[in-house]
This record gives C-alpha cells, structure tokens and sequence, in this order.
C-alpha cells in the first residue's frame, strides 16, 4: 500500500501475538506527532521460524523504503539483535525500552522528510478493541522463550486499565478483549486484599455499562481465577462464552516435562462446569521432546473426547536459552507437522459437529467488514441481504454452513 507522508507517517506491523499489535498502536501514538516519517515493526520470536519471517520481512522493508527509519522491536528483535542491527535504516529496540520515547532516535543519515512508504499496516481490528492488563510471565514452562524475553508479570493499576475501555466504547468499540502475556495470572492488591482476573472482569462490567461483549485471550488452564470465570460466563450475557486455553499437550507426562501447572483432568472439570453453555479453544503443542506415539495419541484421544472447536496446533520449536532445547529425544521436524494436522483434522471435525448443532438458532454477533460477523463462540459468520454498518451488535439466524463460515439473516 503506497502512503504520502506529510512528515507525520507512522506505518505498524505485528508478528505474533495480539499483545504485540496492541503496542504497535501504542508505539505509534508516541510517534504520531514527531514529524517523521518510520516504520515499527514488532516482532516475535515464540519458534525459529517466526523470527527468520520476521527478519525476511524487514529486509523486504528496507529495500523498498530505502529512505525511512525502521524501528524495529519485540521479542525477535530482544533475542537475536543481531539478525536486523544490519540491515540499512533499522533501529533495534529491546522489550524493556520500547514504550520509552527517547528510545526512538532518528540515525543521521536517514532522511525526515516527506517520502513514500510501501508498507501495509496489519492488525488493524475495526469492530473490537484489545486491552492490555498486564505485562511478562512468572512461569517457568521449559519450552517458552516469552518469558525470558518479557520479564516478570507485572499487572496494570484497574482505573489506568478502566480509561482504556471507556476510551474504547466512547470511540464505539462495543466489544472488549482482555490481553496480556499471561492473562490469568493477573492480581493487584486493593485494600489489603487480592484483585484477580475475574475481579477486573467484573468490575470493568459493572463500572463501564457501555462494554456489550467482553471476552478474553489465552488463558492458562491452571489460573486460580477460572472457575469464577466460567461462572460469570454461565450467568452474564456480555461476556462472551468462549476460552482459549493455553492447554499445550493433553499428556500429563508431557506436561509436567513442559512444567505446566495443570493436567489432562484439570481440564476435564472445567469442561464439565462450563455444562456445554461455554466452548473452548486449545493451543498444542507437537513434538514435544519426549512425546512418543502413546504420548501424543493421548493428546489426540483428550481433543476428541472433550471437542474443543478450534486448535491452533504447531510443531515445537527448540528455543536456545529455554530447558527443553537442551532435552534428550528431540523428535523430528516431519513427524511434528504429522501430528500438528492429525490434531488439526480432529479440531475441524468438533468445529463442524458444533456449528451444525447451531443451524436455526438465533445469536448475537458482532458485524466487523462487508457482514462478516462473529458469533459469542467467536466463529465467524456472513449476514446474507443489506449491508449492516461495522461495529453493529445485533441478532441473526444462522441459516447454513459454507466454507467452514456460518451463513445468517439479520433479525428484524
């Protein structure tokens, strides 16, 4: 996408994560008035591969903005400087400095003038806002790089985090997402007491009457806090029925390997108390070392028992610095991705037994572009008839399934 700049262009773009698109925004708004023209790329570093598409992507950049500043941040840039401090008109920023002003410092020999940008912004949500409520990670899972990367947890103050909704639903953001690096693990203390997550979440819908839909990103299966959480969930319409878990392995040999708080039948009982009123989403792990067939059938056989509807299924990524890149068994790249579709295939078959179980009902969904809309399961849909403006919250029928879409008529 080509862009003029006035001495005010600001382009973004985020590997990873929703968090990093998140302060992609923020970083551009401490740019926003500088005069300048740059791009900020945030990047991730969570497998191998996300971090070399990550420095393939900057290199794209810079030869074709051979003029402009590139600030390049993030967890790939905090791991492995190296990979982007080459290339011509970058400027790698740690985690640790990149919401630090000062740290974006124009090099002299890059121009400030007006000149063209060749970059698309991506992650640009236009009907739900995301919310950052905390920062970093006090886990020690032996395969995850993040944490290292990120720092100790560190949970926002809730009036800082109560401005940022009412900012959002006065721009007409109707639905609220939650985010952080490690969302359930967040906790302040009020009046001698602990604040946790579903605290906040009740508080921010008790407090801020304008958030229609309030969900949540990942969450960790282990969090204290969750079973509250189901519970609100069950009893209050506005926030929305669906987690994401941060399951990683149904195999309680692999996760205690992995040094996960939780196990196969931690998530059987909250399935169980969600009472089929919530659905759930899984992240996997395959090719875990040490996961043998048996291991990972195990996986396999949990996913079809408790049906999430959806997986994001991807092959372990030996991180350096992290406990389980110096383990024995490391198993091969190939029989990885094997085991990432034999989970994906199953996922795909829960997500469709779901959706034909909704045809003919009526739900909510949020209108985001061109009637493509989300449902509380957070499946998207397309209205069929009259364009209905973006952000819209309003009731459809769901009329058929197509391409793995919901097809729906708008309720009068």
């Amino acid at each position: 996408m080509q862009a003029e700049n006035n001495k005010n262009d600001i382009k973004t773009l985020s590997f990873g994560c929703r968090l990093n698109a998140l302060e992609c925004e923020k970083i551009k708004n401490i740019l926003i008035n500088r005069g300048i023209c740059a791009v900020v790329v945030n990047t991730c570093s969570v497998t191998g591969e996300a971090e070399r598409q990550c420095g393939q992507t900057v290199r794209k950049i810079a030869r074709e903005n051979p003029n402009t500043v590139i600030f390049v941040t993030g967890c790939g840039a905090t791991r492995n400087p190296e990979l982007f401090s080459k290339i011509p008109g970058v400027v790698v920023i740690p985690n640790a400095d990149k919401m630090k002003p000062e740290s974006y410092v124009i090099p002299r020999n890059i121009s400030t003038l007006a000149c063209e940008l060749n970059v698309k912004n991506a992650d640009t949500e236009i009907s739900k806002q995301f919310i950052q409520i905390q920062n970093g990670c006090n886990h020690d899972c032996t395969y995850c790089v993040t944490r290292l990367l990120r720092g100790p947890a560190v949970s926002f103050e809730y009036n800082d985090i109560l401005a940022d909704v009412r900012s959002a639903t006065a721009d007409g953001f109707g639905e609220i997402i939650l985010t952080g690096v490690d969302t359930a693990s967040y906790v302040k203390m009020y009046d001698g007491h602990p604040f946790l997550l579903a605290d906040l979440c009740k508080k921010i819908l008790d407090d801020e009457p304008r958030v229609q839909r309030l969900r949540l990103s990942s969450v960790d299966p282990a969090a204290p806090t969750i079973r509250d959480i189901i519970g609100m969930m069950k009893s209050d319409a506005r926030f929305m029925p669906h987690l994401h878990l941060s399951m990683q392995s149904g195999s309680d040999t692999i996760l205690a390997s992995m040094r996960r708080r939780h196990t196969a039948q931690t998530v059987r009982d909250l399935v169980k108390m969600a009472d089929g009123k919530i659905s759930f989403s899984w992240d996997i792990i395959c090719g875990f070392p040490g996961e043998t067939e048996e291991l990972f059938n195990q996986t396999a056989d949990l996913v079809r028992e408790l049906k999430p509807i959806k997986i994001h299924a991807f092959p372990y990524s030996a991180r350096p610095g992290t406990v389980a890149a110096d383990m024995p068994n490391q198993i091969n790249r190939n029989i990885s991705k094997k085991r990432v579709k034999i989970i994906t295939d199953i996922a795909d078959k829960n997500l469709n037994e779901f959706m034909q179980t909704q045809i003919g009902k009526n739900v909510q969904v949020l209108v985001e572009s061109h009637n493509n809309a989300r449902t509380p399961d957070d499946i998207p849909v397309h209205i069929d008839g009259a364009m209905v403006p973006e952000r819209t919250i309003c009731d459809v029928k769901i009329t058929g399934i197509s391409d793995g879409i919901f097809t729906a008529v708008k309720n009068n």
